[in-house]
């Protein structure tokens, strides 16, 4: 290797060092020297000859190297690959290309390993464009670098070089680089007397990332990737025993880093090939509960009392954590994994007592934790709530699945295991151990992670552990404490009893909840407030018990002047306990009104922009808004303050009109008229002008909320309250004018269906003699935007108009066939066919956008109303059917792009049908539910449950009765109605007649399924219903029009159809 420096060279390494000149005109003359040479023939070149000359000197080498990596690699970005992003000319010649990737590889073996590792980098930046097709020769070369014991440089960086090329392999050059390269790493690996951990943890990450692939390829390539894996297990996994039998080090962590590495690979190797990991699996389990203990010693002085150094956020020269605490991280990682893998829990046997036990160990706070939560109190909010990547929160997700796995074994291993622990922290704490209250904080911090879990199961366990009485004794244990000694403690206790209040003794909930009280008022350290906030905001909603007006009282004030201190994490702690205590104390709300509702709004107003503490407030607004005699006061507060911001837009901060606007829409919902009325005087004017004059979408859409609020609450009143009783009606449809202009980008336009729906709900008659415009502009906007959201939300106004147009549905499907739609025959086929694909199938595995309790009901009885009308358009539109399934193995973006879905087509009719199957397949899974398990969730009134089965019955039958509402309460659980639909959804249910009273016509479904089992002949074929025919009515001619693989309808004809197995319905229907 030519190590001699010529002039060129000499240039190149005096103008990388004039590039930290500290005098700027030459580091500009370097930089822009340096630049001309890039386009010059030979400069990548000669930085890889700099970066391989080892005759500089080390000072004057790196800083040249590091400078000449940084451009190499720019260089090799820029210049290397034609069809690359970011490719400039001119491209780097092959004989040029011949001389930097032999440069590099012969300075692999660098001895400085941080030159190595740039060198390595500069290497996998070459072969991802030039391997292996352009470099053939690399994997040999780099093999017989690692194969090469007497220089463990040169393992060192052929080492760095193929964990930074495992990266990026892909399926076609794992199998074949796995058989050679696997037993090279293995040498390496079961040489500890030769090669120290860093080189063979190294040896282990590429284990690591080339398993990680194959499990990728094994759910295509199961057999393959399985016989190429199946030599290899049983050397890898004596090896990772070997290295996890010896207890853990303090202190170390290039022995922390081995395991962990060990670890994931073993992890990989229980969740892709658990069938062959399952025989060796024994063979790992005890030294894997060696590393297991004996890391609980370590990490207990380490970390949880300071007494060793934990390496805290400490890096080894490739950026890969090495601290004590990731490496219990992954050995938790790896438990988990076992416990859930119902092949490998079992291993654990009578021993899941004992990892609870040792698990909530590894649970409690840190010397690190205490110190920075006794300092910030955001920090200790954030860190609970958000679950930080901590030893703690391992520790909770491992107790989770092992309650999941194990069930009730698992419940009453949790339980015994508290029980210890909380009797070893009482005997600590009577020997006189000032660290007594960390385990007992742990494990209520344990317990509490899985407490839905532990209040299913509130029998004794064998051994007599009760929950409750646990609990009790546990909290009157420490009840006298002293709270600024243990805050932890007496934080936890706080949030702990909230939690279990239902099997905790009332006198003992009673007594932490007015300490809680006292707490928010004291002085005492931060985190006992955070505790009592947390009790006090799960505990006031849910208590039956009348609160003394004074402590009420007291705690208003308390919470008020906590919010002036409050900031970040914390406000939205104090917010949400300030919001549970106006619903709490009703009747004390009105006289502290006049003093809490200042402090909120101006809170809201200087956090606007902030749309957590923003939404926090106005549900404290919100609370006090819905206290008896509050509204009016509240109202008459926030008009004179939001009246000119809406009036000036112009001249406010960011986000400070949105605000308003949603500000006036929450004081809206379920206002009394007079309120609506107030609001309607002082911001009608505005809120209207800001849909039509601003250009900012986020205003558009909350002022459209606003008018939709304004619609639904004043109803025909509205319209009388201005002077000019047109003017409203003008202002509103002017607004609709604007937000349905195609042109207008779709998110302006979002919520406008919402309000659309509440001008033809509220006043029908005034849009009676525009429904045709309307529908006309609906289409058009329908055609022009890019959301989904938007689309699905003007599908449900032709789903209302469906309804209203009942029992003439006929004339309103004969109104969408004359109104034209581009690319379209009318508007009809155009509606029809973007509401049965956002309408979803889920026999045929499509994926709806119409979601949400609400749109689902209204747009399936629509469907259901259309169906009925047999119009004999139905019978010339064809709709999308399902999705042909590739059978080319892996879909890569590559391949979607150049072979992108397909999908059949189906009649409409047979569309709309499936999908009415659908829901009625979904209620009867919801009432099989229901029959089959007890859960409080799902629990159902019997008199609903009575009427949805009466709904499926009915299916049987011909009745023509009006049935009730019923059904549609049957879809709402049917798909998981909640409070969470949103405001859009709460408004319209609420105003909606078809959630309030029984509907003006039949349900279709009582009727629609007999008519077509009088006139058609099922025959289905199938593997399991083959060449049988049928003639069912009701409900089970539904079912088994979804569910059969293939279904023909037939009139008289002996037809087949298949498909494959791929779900199909071919119906031949006559007069529809």
């Amino acid at each position: 290797m030519e190590n001699m420096i010529d002039q060129d060279q000499q240039w190149l390494i005096n103008s990388l060092n004039a590039t930290l000149d500290t005098n700027q005109q030459a580091r500009s003359f370097a930089e822009a020297s340096l630049n001309q040479a890039s386009v010059q023939p030979g400069f990548g070149s000669a930085l890889s000859k700099i970066a391989a000359n080892r005759n500089l000197p080390l000072g004057s080498r790196q800083i040249s190297f590091y400078h000449s990596a940084v451009l190499l690699k720019q260089f090799i970005k820029k210049h290397w690959q034609e069809d690359d992003d970011g490719f400039e000319h001119p491209v780097v010649s092959n004989e040029e290309k011949a001389i930097i990737r032999g440069l590099l590889l012969l300075s692999l073996d660098d001895p400085h390993r941080k030159i190595c590792t740039a060198i390595s980098m500069a290497v996998a930046s070459v072969a991802s464009h030039d391997w292996p097709d352009e470099w053939p020769d690399l994997l040999p070369f780099l093999i017989k670098l690692i194969n090469d014991q007497t220089n463990t440089n040169a393992v060192n960086g052929a080492l760095r070089c193929l964990a930074l090329l495992s990266a990026d392999l892909d399926d076609k050059l794992v199998p074949k680089i796995i058989p050679v390269l696997f037993p090279c790493l293995h040498a390496i690996v079961s040489s500890p007397q030769i090669y120290e951990k860093p080189l063979r943890t190294k040896a282990i990450s590429i284990v690591y990332s080339c398993t990680s692939m194959l499990g990728v390829m094994s759910g295509v390539y199961k057999t393959e990737t399985s016989a190429l894996m199946l030599p290899l297990v049983k050397s890898w996994m004596v090896e990772f025993s070997s290295i996890l039998k010896n207890p853990v080090q303090s202190e170390d962590p290039d022995d922390w880093s081995i395991r962990m590495e060990t670890l994931k690979c073993l992890g990989q190797f229980v969740q892709n090939f658990p069938s062959l990991a399952e025989s060796q699996f024994m063979d790992v389990l005890v030294p894997l509960w060696q590393t297991f203990v004996s890391s609980l010693g370590v990490y207990e002085r380490s970390s949880i009392c300071g007494l060793e150094d934990s390496y805290e956020g400490r890096y080894d020269s490739d950026g890969s954590e090495t601290s004590l605490e990731s490496f219990i991280i992954q050995l938790f990682e790896f438990l988990l994994t076992i416990v859930g893998h119902k092949k490998f829990v079992k291993a654990f046997g009578n021993s899941i007592h004992d990892l609870v036990y040792y698990s909530i160990a590894f649970m409690q706070m840190t010397e690190q934790q205490v110190h920075a939560w006794s300092m910030d109190a955001n920090q200790y909010v954030a860190d609970e709530d958000e679950n930080t990547y901590s030893c703690r929160v391992s520790g909770s997700l491992l107790l989770e699945e092992i309650v999941i796995s194990c069930g009730v074994e698992g419940v009453y291993a949790i339980l015994n295991a508290a029980k210890q622990r909380f009797d070893e922290s009482q005997q600590q704490r009577v020997k006189g151990s000032a660290d007594w209250w960390r385990m007992k904080e742990a494990t209520l911090f344990a317990v509490s992670s899985v407490s839905e879990q532990l209040l299913e199961v509130e029998v004794s366990g064998p051994s007599g552990v009760n929950l409750g009485n646990l609990l009790e004794q546990t909290f009157t244990e420490d009840m006298a404490a002293g709270v600024h000694e243990f805050p932890f403690l007496y934080a936890r206790m706080f949030s702990s009893i909230a939690k279990f209040s239902s099997v905790i003794n009332n006198a003992v909930i009673d007594h932490f909840l007015y300490a809680a009280i006292q707490a928010i008022g004291m002085d005492v350290p931060a985190p006992v407030k955070v505790g009592a906030c947390r009790a006090l905001s799960q505990l006031l909603p849910d208590t039956n018990r009348g609160i003394p007006q004074p402590h009420i009282l007291a705690l208003f004030s308390s919470l008020t002047e906590l919010l002036k201190q409050a900031s970040d994490e914390t406000m939205h702690l104090v917010l949400e306990t300030l919001q549970a205590a106006v619903r709490a104390g009703h009747e004390a709300a009105l006289s502290i009104e006049p003093v809490i509702s200042p402090i909120i709004l101006n809170m809201w107003a200087l956090h606007v922009s902030d749309p957590f503490i923003s939404i926090d407030a106005l549900d404290v607004l919100e609370a006090i808004k819905n206290a008896p005699g509050c509204v009016h006061p509240l109202v008459s507060r926030v008009l004179p303050y939001v009246g000119p911001i809406l009036n000036k837009p112009q001249q406010q901060p960011d986000g400070l009109v949105a605000g308003s606007l949603d500000l006036l829409t929450m004081l809206l919902k379920n206002a009394p008229t007079d309120v609506v009325k107030a609001i309607y005087e002082v911001c009608f004017d505005p809120v209207v002008r800001t849909v039509l004059q601003s250009d900012d979408h986020g205003e558009m859409q909350n002022a459209t909320q606003c008018l939709a609020a304004l619609v639904s609450g004043g109803k025909q009143e509205l319209l009388t309250w201005g002077g000019d009783p047109g003017f409203p009606m003008r202002c509103l449809l002017d607004v609709a004018s604007r937000l349905l202009d195609p042109d207008l980008e779709s998110s302006g336009s979002l919520f406008v269906g919402n309000y659309i729906l509440q001008l033809i709900l509220h006043l029908s008659s005034q849009m009676a003699q525009h429904i045709r415009d309307l529908v006309a502009a609906v289409v058009r906007r329908m055609q022009s935007c890019q959301i989904a959201g938007l689309r699905s939300s003007l599908l449900l106004i032709f789903a209302r108009l469906v309804h209203m147009s009942a029992p003439h549905v006929d004339q309103f499907i004969n109104l969408l066939i004359t109104i034209p739609a581009e690319s379209h025959s009318n508007s009809l086929h155009y509606v029809m066919s973007e509401w049965t694909k956002q309408q979803g199938h889920l026999q045929l595995l499509i994926t709806g956008e119409i979601q949400g309790a609400y749109q689902i009901k209204v747009t399936t009885t629509a469907l259901a109303l259309l169906l009925s009308a047999r119009h004999v358009e139905f019978g010339n539109i064809n709709v999308q059917g399902h999705l042909i399934k590739s059978t080319a193995g892996i879909t890569t973006r590559s391949k979607s792009k150049s072979a992108p879905d397909q999908w059949t087509l189906m009649p409409l009719p047979a569309k709309i049908l499936a999908l009415l199957a659908d829901v009625l397949l979904e209620i009867q899974e919801q009432i099989s539910e229901e029959d089959d398990q007890e859960s409080d969730w799902e629990e159902v009134e019997a008199g609903d449950a009575e009427t949805e089965k009466d709904l499926l019955f009915s299916a049987g039958t011909t009745s023509y009765t009006r049935p009730s509402n019923g059904y549609l309460d049957a879809m709402a659980k049917a798909f998981n109605e909640d409070d969470d639909d949103g405001c859009d959804d709460d408004l319209l249910s609420a105003a909606d007649p078809l959630n309030e009273v029984s509907l003006p016509f039949p349900f279709p479904f009582t009727y629609l399924v007999p008519e077509f089992a009088k006139r058609l002949t099922w025959r289905i074929i199938s593997p399991t219903f083959s060449g049988s025919s049928l003639r069912e009515t009701g409900l089970s001619l539904i079912i088994f029009a979804s569910c059969c693989n293939v279904a023909e309808f037939d009139t008289g004809s002996e037809k087949s159809c298949t498909n494959g197995g791929e779900p199909v319905i071919v119906p031949i229907i006559e007069e529809i």
